[in-house]
């Protein structure tokens, strides 16, 4: 009724060549999640800073900064571009953008970038509630 397959399936042709590119670990992954996450919360508080100076903007950029070096080897920063003027909006963007971070932080151990994070959230959120409240 059915004829015997004569080739190898194309998923043991697949399986078998696994040395064709290059394996990561799964904490080399991790690190490259949480450089992206940190580098995206990054660009954020630079939009930031250039609406709103503050000494706590300037630190957790030179604080984030120093974590995307870390992870990366290396920094690449933009300049704010200004196109979001909007000060919630961006306090929006940054909360989940740092909560992503403490999630990928936690899996990792890495305890540092995990309080930074946490930090952060924090921040974002108690620049958030006045707004939010006002609006209710």
């Amino acid at each position: 009724m059915y004829e015997p397959i004569r080739s190898k399936s194309v998923h043991s042709t697949m399986a078998g060549t696994t040395s064709d590119f290059p394996h990561r670990t799964r904490e080399e992954e991790l690190d490259i999640q949480l450089a992206g996450h940190l580098a995206a919360l990054l660009a954020v508080t630079d939009e930031l800073r250039a609406l709103a100076p503050s000494a706590d903007l300037d630190a957790a950029a030179e604080r984030l900064a120093e974590q995307v070096t870390r992870l990366r080897g290396g920094l690449v920063r933009a300049a704010p571009s200004g196109a979001d003027r909007d000060l919630t909006a961006l306090h929006q963007r940054a909360h989940p953008l740092a909560g992503r971070a403490l999630v990928v932080a936690a899996s990792r151990a890495d305890t540092a970038v995990a309080i930074l994070a946490a930090e952060r959230m924090d921040a974002h959120a108690a620049a958030l509630e006045p707004r939010e409240l006002a609006s209710h």
